[in-house]
């Protein structure tokens, strides 16, 4: 079982706790396992050779989940060489559906249901609290090298994270 980091962030200002380690720039990227909208398994390396700006989400069925899907997507579509990954708990096909019904379609959708490994390697799976066991909001900026280049554990899971930041990073 992995670590739990208790009060890491806070969900409209109570303490949730994390599990899994509180990655930092210059780590390297660790490996997961997620499903893919056709249930195929996706990890780090399906996307190797780019940077990847990954966004841990709690669920695509909120607001502010749905506004940074979004952003990231309309962002993303400026820069080379870059794919945005939105992982969430949220089952493959109510992904697909939400993705659909958006029109969002250059950004990967992927579930991390089955086994949270990315929740537990990237350390945003909730240990507690109402969302226990979903993901609390985060960014990573992975560069082609497979290095951390950018880490935001939003302070507080029902605020948006900062996009600019994020954004800068993969383009440096």
């Amino acid at each position: 079982m992995a670590a739990i980091r208790e009060g890491a962030v806070k969900l409209k200002g109570n303490p949730v706790s994390l599990m899994g380690p509180a990655l930092a720039v210059g780590d390297a990227a660790p490996d997961f396992s997620v499903q893919g909208a056709d249930l195929s398994a996706v990890n780090l390396a399906a996307s190797a050779g780019k940077t990847r700006i990954i966004a841990a989400v709690p669920s695509l069925d909120t607001p502010v989940c749905q506004t940074e899907a979004k952003r990231f997507a309309e962002e993303i579509g400026k820069l080379d060489n870059v794919e945005m990954l939105c992982i969430s708990m949220d089952l493959p096909f109510a992904q697909k559906r939400w993705c659909g019904s958006e029109g969002v379609e250059n950004i990967s959708t992927l579930s991390d249901h089955a086994d949270a490994s990315f929740g537990e390697a990237y350390g945003v799976l909730m240990a507690d609290g109402p969302l226990r066991r979903l993901h609390a909001r985060a960014v990573f900026v992975v560069g082609a090298d497979d290095k951390i280049k950018h880490v935001e554990y939003v302070g507080d899971i029902a605020q948006e994270p900062d996009y600019d930041a994020a954004l800068s990073a993969a383009k440096s």
